[in-house]
């Protein structure tokens, strides 16, 4: 029978350094000196969670702890080097031994120790998502799948389907049948893609980004002597952003605590935004239920915003029935009320931004403080053209360049061409969206297009004279003005070109012998589009351009080539609406062509311009405090989004989001929404309604605006 001693670490008298009472309000100072043992530390924005965190850390190594007896886990690496840099800065030295990091670095960290135990070497390689996908490719060749048979998805859909599997605990066949339904046939052939991917990367010692964390568990349940090393190294563990962790996460928490049970969990249910992800909800709202004995600590004050602005936060999360009651309660003094600003359409919207943000300006305010915030980007297109027009600047924050995507790309590479025959980079991605056409396949069916091409040209070189042939100089086309009188969709700008009697299709129809066998149906189908789109009814209409190359296959080859389906589509339908407001093909692809030159302009400020908006999708500003917000379309079903709503807690996740938006702002919220919003198509406009998210703030919280045209002789 054997028994435990404790062994109490030595240490000489140590008289603390920080006076903790004078540097912490009231909830922090209770949250920091927390005894041991199990907390949920519920942190509302703006109350000082990183203050909390970094203060807990340097109390409990005042106390004699050993920084190599402490595990700090966080989600970015920015975030990791703030912390260390300011428990460094409070106990005024380094704490190199403190074991602080992000998941997937401290994974690796005791991977590169003790993989040999999984059968792997500590020199292993990590994948980067390409080298995993090239993997991936070769595994599905491996696997003897038919690919001409069935539409089985590409590597980069397996690469996320794969993900989600390892980070949620979901078995291949959930993940298909509840995100990838179109999929769900081939479950065995992707379970045994997956069997060989595995097996490669073991051959080769090579790990991608999940397996640091999903051999890290396995490595604690399969290996009892290493389980038992981390367990009694790591007395206590501390979690930044605990509402973001997924079902993996909490299983690698919960196990390397369960000896000295010694854990803090900090973070906001009200911002739990990222269940898309693999982010689970249920973690810290069922934290109590794993650990019965917790403390649960609630930062409620808020440093960041006004009291009126905190009164409409309360009041938008209020709606939610699974979260933490707490209320906000300010710091700073009495500001103007939040503004509710009801708009005619999409560039009136613009217009009261741009206005608005010129007002600030004289008024001397940063323009770095102010931000516009929305749930999708294409939101944001119309602000962007008159930003662009008033010669405002900004920068866009949304994650990859949204135009640089490669769906946008695809889909207005249809248009380049029918716009342009001779834009050879347009037909060679055309070509090689096709089956069993490579770079050395498309460049030599550009050859054999444009030699069909100039056949044409001669045997048509009279009606070629005409502004419509290629190669001519075309007519200067100008834009309406974002917010001015727009031409109605069924009535042309201008008279129409003379009829053409030259044809890309048919070019294209000329390139069949150079096809490979493989692709001859997808050939003929682009043939066909391509004719359509031809056709001079539908040129002046780039909306129904649109609509008609998605619904003549691309919305299929989308599925099967891409993550993230349904919001890519939704992609493309808003960026249908977005064309309806140019008369000309010629003119939505030059506009498009702006918008892009200026999101390659990125964070990086033009000359001269010190400053810049912000203008970020709501998750990508998650984390930042702005001084002035506008959050714009709060429209039923662009904000809530329909398609979070079909989920089963989506509107719940959705009113989170929501909070998160307001919470950005400082001095000065905005609230916007549009009556009427152009139609997908070519369709009639359609009628907005505002947000069921500002139905939901009290009328007295906020001062709502209609605006209101200036007529010079009114």
């Amino acid at each position: 029978m054997s028994r435990e001693y404790l062994l109490q670490p030595f240490r000489g008298p140590l008289g603390l350094e920080i006076d903790y009472a004078q540097d912490l309000n009231e909830q922090q100072l209770a949250a920091v000196t927390a005894p041991a043992g199990p907390a949920l530390v519920i942190a509302g924005a703006g109350s000082g969670k990183t203050r909390t965190l970094t203060y807990r850390v340097a109390y409990l190594l005042e106390q004699g702890i050993a920084p190599e007896r402490v595990l700090l886990l966080t989600f970015t690496n920015k975030a990791a080097r703030e912390m260390m840099r300011r428990v460094a800065g409070l106990l005024g030295q380094e704490v190199g031994s403190l074991w602080g990091g992000t998941f997937h670095a401290i994974g690796n960290r005791v991977l590169r120790r003790q993989a040999d135990l999984l059968g792997y070497g500590r020199d292993f390689t990590i994948l980067d998502r390409e080298d995993a996908k090239h993997l991936m490719t070769a595994c599905v060749a491996e696997s003897g799948i038919d690919l001409k048979a069935t539409r089985f998805p590409k590597a980069e859909v397996l690469a996320e389907i794969f993900s989600l599997a390892v980070n949620t605990g979901r078995t291949i066949e959930q993940i298909l049948g509840e995100d990838y339904g179109h999929f769900s046939p081939l479950a065995p052939g992707v379970a045994e893609v997956q069997r060989l991917y595995a097996l490669r990367k073991r051959t080769a010692n090579a790990m991608d980004f999940d397996d640091l964390l999903a051999l890290w568990l396995r490595l604690l349940q399969e290996q009892a002597e290493a389980l038992e090393h981390y367990q009694r190294r790591f007395q206590f563990v501390l979690v930044d952003e605990y509402q973001d962790t997924n079902k993996l996460q909490s299983q690698l928490i919960d196990l390397l605590a369960a000896r000295h049970r010694n854990v803090m969990v900090v973070g906001d249910d009200a911002q739990s935004i990222y269940s898309w992800r693999g982010a689970n909800f249920e973690n810290i709202l069922r934290f109590s239920e794993r650990y019965p004995e917790a403390r649960t600590y609630k930062i409620e004050t808020n440093y960041r915003s006004t009291p009126e602005i905190l009164k409409v936060a309360n009041a938008a999360i209020a709606g939610n029935v699974r979260q933490f009651a707490k209320q906000l309660s300010p710091v700073r003094k009495s500001g103007p009320r939040p503004v509710v600003v009801v708009c005619q359409d999409g560039f009136e919207q613009a217009a009261f931004v741009a206005q608005r943000v010129l007002e600030l300006r004289e008024q001397e305010v940063d323009l770095n403080r102010v931000a516009v915030l929305y749930r999708s980007h294409f939101h944001a297109l119309e602000v962007q053209l008159e930003l662009t027009r008033r010669n405002i600047p900004f920068s866009i924050t949304s994650g990859i360049r949204f135009f640089e995507q490669a769906h946008i790309k695809d889909i207005t590479a249809y248009l380049k061409l029918v716009a342009n025959p001779r834009d050879e980079v347009s037909f060679i991605r055309l070509a090689q969206m096709l089956p069993g056409i490579g770079g050395k396949g498309a460049a030599k069916l550009w050859k054999r297009f444009r030699a069909q091409f100039a056949k044409q040209a001669a045997a048509t070189a009279p009606a070629m004279a005409g502004p419509a042939g290629p190669g001519a100089p075309r007519a200067e086309t100008v834009a309406p003005e974002p917010g001015g009188p727009q031409p109605a969709p069924d009535k042309p700008a201008r008279p129409a070109p003379p009829a053409r009697s030259w044809s890309i299709a048919r070019a294209l129809q000329g390139c069949a012998p150079e096809v490979p066998k493989k692709a001859a149906v997808a050939w003929a189908q682009f043939v066909a589009t391509v004719s359509q789109l031809e056709a001079e009814g539908l040129r002046p209409q780039p909306s129904a351009m649109l609509g008609l190359v998605m619904e003549a296959g691309y919305e299929d080859y989308l599925e099967d080539n891409y993550t993230h389906y349904r919001s890519r589509l939704e992609d493309l339908t808003q960026l249908a609406s977005f064309a309806r407001q140019f008369p000309t093909l010629e003119d939505f692809l030059s506009q498009l062509a702006l918008l892009a030159n200026l999101e390659a302009e990125d964070d990086r400020p033009a000359p001269g311009d010190d400053e810049q908006i912000r203008l970020s999708t709501v998750h990508q500003a998650k984390g930042l405090e702005f001084d002035i917000v506008f959050v714009i379309m709060l429209c039923e079903g662009l904000f809530p989004s329909q398609r979070a709503l079909q989920g089963g807690q989506g509107e719940e996740e959705e009113r989170r989001l929501m909070y998160v938006a307001i919470t950005r702002a400082r001095d000065q919220l905005y609230l916007s929404y549009p009556l009427v919003r152009a139609g997908y198509g070519g369709g009639a406009d359609l009628a907005q309604h505002a947000s069921r998210f500002l139905s939901e703030i009290p009328h007295d919280l906020v001062e709502e605006v209609n605006l209101r045209p200036f007529l010079p002789y009114a």
